[in-house]
């Protein structure tokens, strides 16, 4: 269901909510504020929209569609549609129109969004309420900069938890067996930042482009710190993505160098064993010859000669050298 909250300097924190009647005639009394529409449905906004504002009909389109971020400046009004972070699925985004008209600034949006609630908080503030004066472009500089701050948050969390899983990865004490798990769930994370950012980043760079009168002279100072502001946070998500790519090669290279200190002791091991047995062997040899019941050394009246026994163990070696050799595993064949 449409819900429409109109918000006014001097009226009640946190707006009231309206019907489009009641707010045409509110509108008809005061020269400007913020109308924020939340989950719109186009049978009852549209009349609204499109008749009464008279906003150009695709840009009320892109109301009740996935519109593309950008902005657009009609006859006697402006409109942008950009991504903020949807409060109700934490990475998420949605997107936010905005529309821009005389004092007016119209909000369309169909989620709840933490940069909505932070931009309410400061409408209602002194400086917003004597600096909206400029005009609603200056209202529109403040709900970019909310959106961009939530974005902040976010980033400062992550920042955080980078921090941890770096420490963790040089931390020769404890085994952490989910890390680089971790490492690629929070690279997915500021992927899924960049999608939003990037856009906002270009939304705000294009409005300074020669002929596309999207910025007014007064608030010009305003939105070329909001620039700076977001080229800010485009450039540290692609820090922290970096940050999280190194952490997560370091990983996975102190893995490599652990497997292969452990294949290093496993030879240790299995060279001593080889040791130990060609020792063994000749010992063992000559134990088993001279513990044969046969006729040799001055001992035993055994049936069989002692020269046959040796025949056929050097013969059973010569076949298997044989079989070694056709094989390619000795003679240098391949």
């Amino acid at each position: 269901m449409t819900k429409v909250r109109l918000h006014i300097h001097g009226g009640e924190k946190g707006g009231s909510e309206v019907t489009f009647d009641e707010l045409s005639a509110a509108m008809a009394e005061i020269s400007g504020g913020w109308i924020d529409i939340h989950r719109p449905e186009e049978e009852s906004c549209r009349p609204f929209l499109e008749g009464e504002m008279g906003f150009f009909h695709l840009a009320v389109d892109d109301c009740f569609a996935e519109p593309v971020s950008g902005g657009f400046v009609y006859d006697d009004h402006k409109f942008f549609a950009f991504k903020a972070r949807d409060q109700d699925r934490d990475l998420d985004t949605e997107h936010l129109r905005a529309f821009l008209k005389g004092g007016w600034l119209v909000t369309v949006r169909h989620a709840h969004m933490p940069g909505i609630n932070e931009f309410r908080k400061r409408f209602y503030t002194s400086k917003v309420k004597r600096l909206s004066k400029i005009g609603s472009e200056y209202l529109l500089y403040e709900l970019l900069d909310s959106v961009a701050d939530d974005w902040y948050k976010v980033l400062e969390k992550k920042s955080h938890r980078l921090d941890e899983l770096e420490d963790q990865v040089f931390d020769p004490s404890h085994k952490f067996p989910d890390l680089l798990e971790d490492l690629h769930e929070l690279k997915g994370d500021l992927r899924e930042v960049a999608k939003s950012t990037t856009p906002l980043q270009e939304v705000v760079h294009k409005m300074f482009r020669t002929g596309e009168d999207f910025v007014t002279e007064e608030t010009l100072v305003y939105f070329q710190d909001l620039d700076a502001l977001t080229q800010d946070l485009v450039r540290r998500v692609e820090n922290y993505n970096s940050g999280a790519a190194s952490t997560r090669d370091t990983y996975i290279s102190q893995s490599h160098m652990r497997a292969a200190e452990a294949q290093a002791e496993a030879g240790e091991v299995m060279r001593l064993l080889t040791i130990i047995a060609t020792i063994m062997l000749p010992i063992t040899a000559i134990a088993s010859i001279f513990g044969m019941n046969v006729s040799s050394f001055g001992a035993g009246d055994g049936p069989i000669d002692l020269k046959l026994i040796l025949g056929i163990m050097g013969a059973t070696g010569g076949v298997i050298l044989l079989w070694l050799y056709s094989k390619g595993h000795i003679g240098g064949k391949r």
